[in-house]
């Protein structure tokens, strides 16, 4: 089977998120304020988790309505950093 073309491949994005419980306060804000077809858009990957912070991969499209979900839930969190490649996103 070819691979695919990388121009027909999904682009992501990471994002560097603070706050507290951040897998459950995350994947709460996006169902809130995207719903279920927006959560499946942002095709939402964990790459790490502390107690603190997570590094979450999504969709490159969506970076602007999980931000927006993330600002608006009542735990707070915030994006510390967006990178296109995870070097780029722990040289911080």
């Amino acid at each position: 089977m070819k691979s695919l073309k990388p121009s027909m491949r999904e682009k992501k994005r990471y994002l560097l998120v603070r706050g507290k419980n951040p897998r459950q306060n995350i994947e709460k804000a996006i169902l809130e304020f995207i719903g279920v077809l927006g959560m499946s858009k942002t095709c939402l990957n964990f790459i790490k988790i502390n107690s603190n912070s997570a590094i979450i991969s999504i969709n490159r499209e969506m970076v602007d309505p999980v931000r927006a979900s993330l600002c608006v839930y009542p735990e707070k969190m915030t994006v510390e950093k967006v990178s296109g490649t995870l070097k780029g996103l722990k040289k911080k």
